[in-house]
């Protein structure tokens, strides 16, 4: 009887370590899901900045087309700014969000809008465990955020002439011979930024 229980003993401690081995393998996945999620926060983020920052700067372009006597009213459709800034906003919020941009943000299409798809890395990795290699290995993920406009005007508008605007309920007129920034309404009024994919 003493032998049986003898013989036993290996098997608890081989069942023991094998329960041990899968617990800290499941950690080692459970560690790399939560460098995902926050990577791919960051893709959001940074995407999310880039195109508020370019609906910013479709704003100051917007008026000086007004005020250049620029067809104006392209801008109004959302076509993106050649200069901006998105770049830094983007790397900022990614940064925020302990990862890095590796690629765009890209002007791209989605939804049939206009926007940015950005790629990030994270800065830290899922670090040591029982798995090889994961101590460098790093997460990547992608966004893309799209800029809709929101302003409808009639179709044969001259943009040399007084334009009525209605942007998401509020009315506007832009008169390009006496126009004033100021009466531009909030560019969140104006154009709608949101995550596409």
């Amino acid at each position: 009887m003493q032998g049986d229980q003898g013989q036993t003993l290996p098997l608890y401690i081989w069942l023991t370590g094998i329960l041990l081995l899968a617990a800290l393998a499941f950690f080692a996945f459970a560690q790399g899901a939560a460098v995902r999620g926050t990577t791919q926060t960051a893709a959001d983020a940074a995407a999310l900045a880039a195109a508020q920052q370019a609906r910013d700067d479709l704003i100051t372009a917007l008026g000086d087309g007004v005020t250049e006597g620029d067809d104006w009213l392209a801008w109004l459709d959302g076509e993106l700014p050649e200069v901006t800034s998105a770049g830094a906003a983007a790397q900022e919020l990614a940064a925020a969000n302990e990862a890095t941009v590796i690629a765009g943000p890209q002007p791209s299409e989605a939804r049939g809008y206009h926007g940015y798809r950005v790629e990030v890395r994270s800065i830290g990795t899922v670090g040591d465990s029982v798995i090889p290699g994961t101590e460098t290995m790093r997460a990547e993920a992608a966004a893309t955020a799209v800029i809709e406009p929101l302003c409808d005007y009639d179709p044969d508008a001259d943009p040399e002439e007084p334009v009525e605007l209605d942007c998401d309920g509020q009315v506007v007129e832009i008169d390009p011979d006496d126009f004033d920034p100021d009466v531009l309404p909030d560019p969140t009024t104006m154009f709608s930024v949101y995550l596409a994919e």
